[in-house]
């Protein structure tokens, strides 16, 4: 097992998850229907993302190999960026984001509750970083199971701690500095993919 790639790309997803909206839309959830309903939808959601996630990566390998792993640099550059920019806007947005879906979530039990959950999150989170930096490691040439493993774990931890203790985290933690963290994660990536694609060594334990 590639340790470095599983530690790579679990740390990453975490922390470009967390500061999110799904995890206030986990909390949220986790309100109106039981946690363990909400994880469970949540999760399903995130399973079928990361599965596609991963297959779009392996479709980006089948394209040659230096323009891909530039794009895949454009990508990574691109979303620490977008982190970045939108910290300072994290912690306002909680409110915002709380209130949108507490609408979208209408009383429900058991299979209906998990049903509502993997909804409202397989549609809010269609297409957002997490997918495309899952894309983007398995584009670079990362095994796609490890991959896919570690993305989807990252992606459940942070919904387990959104469904159970949401609440609590938001008192201890700022989102706009794990936004910044995340960001400038997504930025060494995309320093260090430029710096492969210009020739440069890396050791065998660096991911890129």
């Amino acid at each position: 097992m590639d340790l470095a790639l599983v530690l790579t790309v679990f740390t990453t997803l975490f922390l470009v998850e967390l500061p999110d909206k799904t995890f206030i839309a986990t909390l949220v959830l986790a309100t109106k229907y039981r946690p363990l309903y909400v994880w469970i939808g949540v999760a399903s959601a995130f399973a079928v993302q990361t599965v596609v996630a991963v297959l779009f990566g392996r479709v980006l390998t089948l394209l040659p190999e230096k323009p891909v792993h530039a794009i895949v640099a454009l990508l990574f550059l691109v979303a620490g960026f977008v982190l970045i920019k939108g910290a300072k806007e994290a912690d306002e947005g909680e409110a915002e984001a709380e209130e949108e879906f507490g609408a979208k979530a209408k009383p429900a039990e058991g299979l209906k509750a998990i049903g509502a959950s993997f909804l409202i999150l397989f549609l809010a989170e269609w297409g957002d970083l997490s997918q495309l930096a899952t894309a983007g490691f398995v584009a670079r040439g990362g095994n796609p199971w490890l991959v896919g493993l570690s993305a989807f774990l990252a992606l459940a931890l942070v919904s387990a701690l959104g469904a159970v203790a949401g609440k609590a985290l938001l008192k201890r933690l700022s989102l706009s500095a794990i936004r910044t963290a995340g960001g400038v994660v997504c930025l060494l990536f995309a320093a260090l993919m430029v710096a492969a694609l210009a020739g440069v060594e890396f050791p065998a334990w660096v991911p890129v």
